[in-house]
């Protein structure tokens, strides 16, 4: 009988506590302040998600702003890794061109001279090859840009600024100045005359 009364007892207890559990699970003011704490935190997450994915999306305009220098880096590379081996040639030619300058009164060295020729063609054909050109001088206009100018002397033959001469030979790499043109430039005499002439004649 004590038992029974016992287990009786013990199971009044867990309904009560059941209730009262039940009770504190359901009650309306603290299922909204559990919302609210959850709503809070997702807010949170989706703010950081956000700025997560923003460093993402910076992250990869870097990576492929890096990606596109490397690759302008690597062709400049390609393009202009010639430029020391090229310059180590560019003797070569001015020996052939003085040389062919000394034949050019002598017709016993024709053949001599046909020769050194043909063999500077082939030169120039090579550096061609390779992004070489030719800078083309006399008669132009004097460009500091690409011409270096040795001396100015006075020709009827040239206008003002225009190049006379052309003592050494300039090139370019690939449209880039490897090594100017020595020249001459005209600057002419009677210009500068004219000029003090006015200004006497104005009384200045």
């Amino acid at each position: 009988m004590k038992k029974h009364k016992k287990e009786h007892t013990e199971n009044q207890d867990h309904a009560t506590e059941a209730k009262t559990g039940a009770g504190q699970e359901f009650a309306p003011e603290d299922s909204a302040s559990v919302i609210a704490a959850l709503e809070a935190k997702l807010a949170e997450k989706e703010k950081e998600a956000a700025e997560n994915y923003d460093k993402y999306l910076r992250m990869v305009a870097e990576f492929d702003n890096y990606k596109k220098r490397a690759a302008r880096d690597k062709a400049d590379i390609i393009k202009f890794g010639k430029e020391d081996v090229i310059k180590d040639i560019l003797p070569f030619i001015d020996s052939l061109d003085r040389a062919l300058e000394h034949a050019e009164n002598n017709s016993d060295i024709q053949a001599f001279k046909e020769g050194l020729k043909l063999i500077q063609d082939q030169l120039l054909g090579c550096l061609k090859k390779h992004g070489v050109e030719k800078i083309e001088c006399v008669g132009k206009e004097f460009d500091p840009n690409f011409h270096e100018a040795m001396m100015q002397e006075d020709s009827e033959y040239h206008d003002e600024n225009k190049v006379i001469n052309e003592f050494q030979c300039g090139y370019l790499l690939n449209d880039r100045l490897l090594r100017p043109a020595r020249v001459s430039v005209c600057k002419k005499a009677g210009k500068e005359k004219n000029t003090c002439e006015q200004i006497v004649e104005n009384g200045e």
